[in-house]
C-alpha cells in the first residue's frame, strides 16, 4: 500500500498497563466505527484498498505500554485529516486506558519527490563528470595509437623504430617501452629483468646505445650485466628510488640529456654513485629545435655527442657542471714553507755546542713539532651529520643512543645495512636522498629519526620515526 499511498498517519500511543499490537489494532477498529459513517468507515475503506495496513510497533516497560501507529491512504487531504483526528477519540485500549495522539500526516509524494531530485542530481553529476572534450578525444587517440605501436624483437617488447634507427634505448621491462612511445620516443627495446637476451647484446654491438635504467639496485645490476656482454655507448638513470615507467615527459628527456658515456661509470662500484646529475631540470628544447646550431666537437672541449631520444641522431650537447662522471681526487704534494724544514739532512753538520733540535719546539723556532694526527670521533649527532653529510662521504652511518657509530656503509646499501644490523639503530644519517623503501625499514627496525641531505617523494611518513634533513642542523 506505501507505493501507492498519497498520505501517512503518523501517531503515538501510551497505555497504564501492558498491551500487546492486536489490542491496540482492534481498539482502532472498535472505538471508530460508526464515528465517521460509512463512507470513512476503517473496514469499507480496507476492502476497497483506499486504506493500507495499520502498522503498529509497542514496547513495554515499568508495567506501562507505548508505541507508534502508522497508516497509509490514498484519500484525499481533507478525508485523510478527518481519519487521522478519529484516531484521537480511543481512550481504551483492552482494559488499560489509553492516550493516542497523532504527530503529523506526511505526504507520500513529497518523500517521492525529494528522492526523486536526489537521484536525477546524482545521474546529472555522472553526466557531466564523463563528458569529454574534443581535445581530450584526440589526445587519448593518440596516446592509444603509440601504445598500439609496440611491436618485438627477437621476441622481447620494442618500438617501432628498433630495427631501422641508427640509436637505440635499452629499458628494463614492457612498461618503460610503453611509458617512452607514449611520448614519441619509438627507438626502446626491452630487456625483462637482469638476464640480458643474447639478440639484445648483439645489437648493441651495431648501433649507437644508450641504458636508460631505473634509479634502484635493480638498474645498477642491469648496467653492471651490460658492462660484461654488451656495447653500450651511454648510461641514464631515472631518479633515485624512481622506476622508468613512472616518470612525466619532462623528468624523461631530463634524465635523457644527463647521459654519460660508459666508460665514465667505473666497474665493480655502484654506477648511480659514480656520477652526480645536475640539479638543472629544465626542460628545454635540444639544440636543433632551439634555433642554435650546435657547434663541431672539435671546435669545444667542453662539448660531447649527445644522441637525440626522439630520432636517434647525434647532437652535440655542452656539458653542465654536473655531467663530470669521475673527479679524481689527486693528494698534493707536500710543501716546506721557509724556516719550516720538517726534515734535517745528513749533509748539514751541527754546529759545535748547540743541542740536538728537539719534537718540541716554542712559538718562535723555526722548526716545525712532528706530532701524532689524532682522529676524533663526533659526540653528538650534529657532529655525525657534518661529518657524514657535509663532508661529502657518501655514506650511512648508523648510531646507537650513545651516539657510537654501530656501522657505516656505502649510501645505496644503507636499506640492506639497516635491516641486517643485529642492534637496532637509533639514528641514521645518510649523505642521500632518503626513499621510501629505507624509510619504511627504519620503521620497521624501530629506528627513532633518520637525517638525510634530503627527502625524496614520500608516499607515507611512519610517525614513530623523526625525519630530518641536514639544513635543520646548525653546522
Amino acid at each position: 500500500m506505501y507505493a501507492s499511498a498519497k498520505y501517512l498517519i503518523h501517531a503515538d500511543v501510551r497505555t497504564n498497563g501492558v498491551v500487546e499490537r492486536s489490542d491496540v489494532v482492534g481498539a482502532i477498529f472498535g472505538q471508530t466505527e460508526g464515528l465517521l459513517g460509512d463512507q470513512l468507515d476503517l473496514r469499507q475503506l480496507q476492502d476497497s484498498s483506499k486504506v493500507g495496513r495499520i502498522d503498529v510497533s509497542i514496547d513495554s516497560e515499568g508495567g506501562r505500554s507505548f508505541g507508534t501507529i502508522t497508516i497509509a491512504t490514498s484519500l484525499d487531504r481533507a478525508e485523510t485529516a478527518v481519519l487521522a483526528a478519529a484516531l484521537e477519540s480511543i481512550e481504551r485500549v483492552g482494559p488499560c486506558r489509553a492516550d493516542c495522539e497523532v504527530t503529523h500526516i506526511e505526504d507520500a509524494r513529497a518523500a517521492k519527490r525529494r528522492e526523486l531530485i536526489d537521484r536525477a542530481t546524482q545521474l546529472l553529476a555522472d553526466v557531466e563528470e564523463t563528458t569529454v572534450t574534443s581535445e581530450q578525444i584526440v589526445e587519448a587517440v593518440r596516446q592509444q595509437a603509440r601504445v598500439e605501436e609496440i611491436t618485438r624483437y627477437e621476441g622481447f617488447p620494442a618500438g617501432p623504430r628498433v630495427e631501422s634507427s641508427d640509436a637505440i634505448i635499452i629499458v628494463e621491462g614492457r612498461a618503460d617501452v610503453r611509458r617512452l612511445l607514449k611520448y614519441g620516443i619509438q627507438n626502446a627495446v626491452a630487456v625483462e629483468g637482469t638476464n640480458i637476451p643474447e639478440e639484445v647484446a648483439a645489437l648493441t654491438f651495431e648501433r649507437n646505445t644508450t641504458a636508460f635504467l631505473d634509479g634502484d639496485r635493480g638498474g645498477d645490476l642491469i648496467l653492471r650485466e651490460l658492462q660484461q656482454v654488451a656495447d653500450v655507448d651511454y648510461v641514464a638513470f631515472a631518479p633515485e628510488g624512481e622506476s622508468v615507467e613512472d616518470l612525466d615527459r619532462r623528468a624523461i628527456l631530463s634524465a635523457l640529456r644527463r647521459k654519460v658515456p660508459l666508460d665514465q661509470v667505473e666497474t665493480g662500484t655502484t654506477p648511480r654513485e659514480t656520477f652526480a646529475p645536475p640539479t638543472d631540470d629544465t626542460d628545454t628544447d635540444p639544440p636543433e629545435l632551439s634555433g642554435t646550431a650546435p657547434k663541431p666537437a672539435a671546435e669545444s672541449a667542453d662539448e660531447t655527442p649527445a644522441e637525440n631520444p626522439d630520432t636517434g641522431v647525434e647532437e652535440t650537447v655542452p656539458l653542465t657542471d654536473g655531467d663530470s662522471a669521475v673527479i679524481e681526487d689527486t693528494p698534493a704534494e707536500p710543501t716546506n714553507t721557509a724556516g719550516s724544514s720538517a726534515t734535517l739532512d745528513d749533509s748539514d753538520p751541527m754546529p759545535a755546542g748547540e743541542p740536538a733540535p728537539s719534537a718540541e719546539t716554542d712559538s718562535d723556532s723555526s722548526s716545525v713539532a712532528v706530532t701524532d694526527v689524532k682522529v676524533t670521533t663526533p659526540e653528538t649527532l650534529a657532529g655525525h651529520v657534518e661529518a657524514v653529510i657535509t663532508g661529502g662521504l657518501k655514506t650511512a652511518r648508523l648510531l646507537d643512543d650513545s651516539v657510537d657509530i654501530i656501522d657505516e656503509v656505502d649510501a645505496s646499501d644503507a636499506f640492506d645495512a639497516i635491516a641486517d644490523c643485529e642492534t637496532v639503530p637509533e639514528s641514521v644519517v645518510i649523505d642521500g636522498i632518503l626513499t621510501q623503501r629505507v624509510l619504511d625499514i627504519a620503521a620497521q627496525r624501530g629506528v627513532a629519526q633518520v637525517v638525510a641531505t634530503k627527502t625524496g617523494e614520500l608516499v607515507k611518513q611512519p610517525t614513530n620515526v623523526r625525519i630530518r634533513t641536514a639544513a635543520q642542523f646548525e653546522i
